[in-house]
């Protein structure tokens, strides 16, 4: 197959799409006063994060994940809005539709952005830069929104080429080409070296992704152990990694950071705590899916240096998988009981995981009695909850009496 007209042949097609700056590009998408100015989304609190910058703000150096009183340094005349996730997965569903006409091998990263298989497209496409042109246009003229998109033989190659093209950016590497691309690189630009990677792979002279992959595979091996070995295949382009369509999310997540460090056993803190599962709950129930285990995560507020805090975990699973916010509030707060460091707390966050399918679950509540019933019961209010949070907002009817700033919700491990 050789569908780039390159003399190498495309052992796969694979394009990375990758919405640019996708909440605030919503935001100014919905507010169109907001158009050409920048707009930061998320980190209203001084002790919160940058959940998504627009391109004016980032000229200022505004990132996503930025604490947010570095956000205020670097850009003070910033808009700061609150997130609004319902809108955004609103919009994310559209842009999943557009990638499905595409391909039937779609790999959703996040609500805004996916790995799709282009391969075989070269019988409706001219060549895989002119389906790359197709998508652009066709997402744009779906939600008004724009894409960059990076298409290569593989998944990393793919992802690094939409990285650079962006903003409103398409960028191609043919098989022949993938090692002189990938060669200058910095090397971090690999998956999977992180910062003390990084730093061991600068002290022993590997910079670039090309010192890597000149560098020796067992020398590698004893430094990295079986990480070595991949980074270097990493490094010479090869990445077997197929694009996985029956991807299914694994977890649940939403977190906080507070404006002041809260007691363990403040009223505040419990109260987010509900509010968090609440949230999960909706979307639980949105995605047809229960949990079978909560986990309860808290960020000390004894700095360790370099930016880093202590992180405390507590899990516990249920006997029944459940979708009801007040369920996993209850475990949220049992776990709490449980935390024996008597620290303030800077950040609190909640997650499921162990899911189940609906229907599966329901099939298992019968064997417990009389919790059909109970079940039932439970589920009639929350759907009614739901249709009122749909129409009205989610701070329409709470529990948690507080608004909690949410972080964008947890879908898997960039």
């Amino acid at each position: 197959m050789n569908p780039g007209g390159s003399a190498a042949p495309w052992p796969r097609v694979v394009a990375h799409a990758d919405m640019d700056a996708f909440y605030a590009s919503v935001e100014q998408l919905d507010n169109p006063a907001l158009r050409g100015l920048p707009v930061i989304v998320g980190g209203r609190s001084r002790r919160g994060v940058v959940t998504s910058a627009s391109y004016e703000a980032r000229r200022f150096g505004v990132r996503s994940a930025m604490p947010a009183h570095e956000a205020h340094r670097l850009c003070p005349q910033g808009i700061f809005v609150p997130g609004r996730m319902a809108r955004y997965a609103e919009i994310s569903r559209v842009v999943r539709t557009t990638f499905d006409e595409f391909s039937p091998i779609v790999e959703p990263l996040s609500l805004d952005e996916a790995f799709l298989d282009l391969t075989g497209t070269h019988r409706l496409f001219a060549s895989p830069m002119d389906a790359g042109r197709a998508l652009k246009h066709r997402v744009r003229e779906a939600t008004g929104l724009v894409v960059s998109v990076g298409i290569a033989p593989t998944k990393m190659a793919a992802k690094i080429l939409s990285d650079l093209s962006k903003p409103d950016g398409l960028r191609i590497v043919e098989p022949d080409e993938l090692t002189d691309f990938l060669g200058p690189l910095p090397v971090e630009r690999l998956w999977g070296v992180g910062r003390v990677t990084l730093e061991r792979m600068h002290q022993a002279g590997i910079a670039t992704i090309g010192d890597l992959a000149r560098a020796d595979a067992a020398r590698l091996h004893a430094m990295f152990g079986a990480a070595g070995p991949h980074l270097h295949e990493l490094a010479l382009g090869r990445d077997p990694r197929p694009v996985v369509g029956d991807y299914e999310r694994k977890s649940y997540g939403e977190e906080s950071t507070f404006e002041h460090d809260l007691a363990l056993e403040s009223l505040e803190l419990a109260r987010v705590l509900i509010a968090h599962s609440d949230a999960l709950g909706r979307r639980l129930r949105a995605d047809r899916v229960r949990a079978r285990t909560v986990t309860l995560k808290l960020k000390l507020a004894r700095p360790l240096g370099q930016g880093r805090y202590p992180v405390v975990t507590r899990s516990q699973s249920l006997e029944a998988p459940t979708d009801d916010g007040a369920e996993v509030a209850r475990v949220a707060r049992a776990l709490l009981a449980r935390v024996r460091e008597r620290e303030q707390v800077r950040l609190a966050g909640v997650q499921v995981h162990n899911l189940v399918r609906d229907a599966h679950a329901a099939a298992q509540l019968a064997l417990f009695g009389d919790a059909p019933a109970r079940e039932a019961r439970h589920d009639r209010l929350n759907r009614a909850l739901d249709k009122v949070a749909a129409r009205f907002g989610e701070e329409a009817v709470t529990r948690g009496l507080v608004h909690a700033e949410r972080a964008a919700p947890t879908r898997r491990i960039k």
